[in-house]
């Protein structure tokens, strides 16, 4: 009889112990399956959407068109001010009239052109970061694009910039204006923390000047960004500024996945 109470003793013990090893695997289970949860959350959240500001594009020969997630710019990349590079028969022809005591015309002129940028309107952050090309790397608000920091293949501006109008922007050999730096027409226009286009990868470009502090290359990563609150995204975005320094527009590359440019 002894033996038998010893017994049943035992096999209760054994049951408790399995039975707390299972509901504490269990617990462990769910408390994984939570944190899991709370990380796919987490990444919910910075799922950006930059439909809100398409809008904001308005220029001369300049469209845009709406596929699922995808929006398709066509622009005819013609400035809506004045410049000394278009033909002199033109109402926005204007002699030179900035600042610069060192400017000197090229001998280029502005004409249409037929740009397409296919975009995604959903821009994430890169795996493998591409650089940026020689050419069109986004587009401006205005329709004008945007080039990178170089004159040539790793060739610097410094003596570029001094064919630059009187709101810092000049055409190539091929007649295609564009902005390498600040487009001070459109913050002149719009505002120095404003928002002033897009590059090719969907993430915004926008002013020198953030919550009334000028922005230098230090406050922005190698790609010439950094993530928070604009004024068109108050749920934060990483988001490009334009500053006085080298790179001006972008740095060591796209941030996020370039789309594609037809020119």
């Amino acid at each position: 009889m002894k033996k038998l109470i010893k017994s049943t003793v035992l096999l209760s013990s054994t049951f408790m112990l399995m039975l707390f090893f299972v509901m504490s695997c269990s617990s462990n289970d769910d408390s994984d399956t939570m944190k899991v949860e709370e990380q796919e959350e987490v990444m919910d959240e910075t799922d950006y959407d930059i439909s809100s500001i398409l809008s904001k594009f308005e220029g001369t020969g300049l469209s845009y068109a709406v596929n699922g997630n995808i929006v398709t710019f066509t622009t005819a990349d013609l400035p809506n001010h004045t410049s000394p590079y278009w033909p002199t028969d033109n109402p926005l022809y204007e002699d030179y009239n900035g600042t610069n005591l060192s400017f000197r015309q090229n001998p280029n002129e502005i004409a249409e052109q037929n740009i397409v940028f296919t975009i995604t309107l959903n821009p994430e952050e890169a795996t493998n970061k591409q650089a940026t090309p020689l050419g069109p790397i986004g587009i401006s608000r205005n329709g004008v694009v945007f080039f990178n920091q170089y004159a040539g293949p790793d060739q610097p501006l410094t003596n570029e910039i001094n064919s630059f109008d009187q709101y810092l922007g000049h055409p190539t050999g091929r007649s295609q204006y564009h902005y390498h730096i600040e487009p001070t027409y459109l913050t002149d226009q719009f505002g120095d923390d404003a928002f002033l286009g897009l590059l090719a990868d969907g993430f915004p470009v926008y002013g020198p000047v953030e919550n009334g502090v000028i922005i230098t290359n230090s406050d922005l990563d190698v790609y010439h960004g950094h993530t928070g609150v604009t004024p068109d995204f108050p749920d934060e975005i990483y988001h490009y500024h334009i500053t006085s320094e080298d790179p001006y527009i972008n740095g060591n590359g796209y941030f996020g996945t370039q789309g594609n440019i037809s020119r």
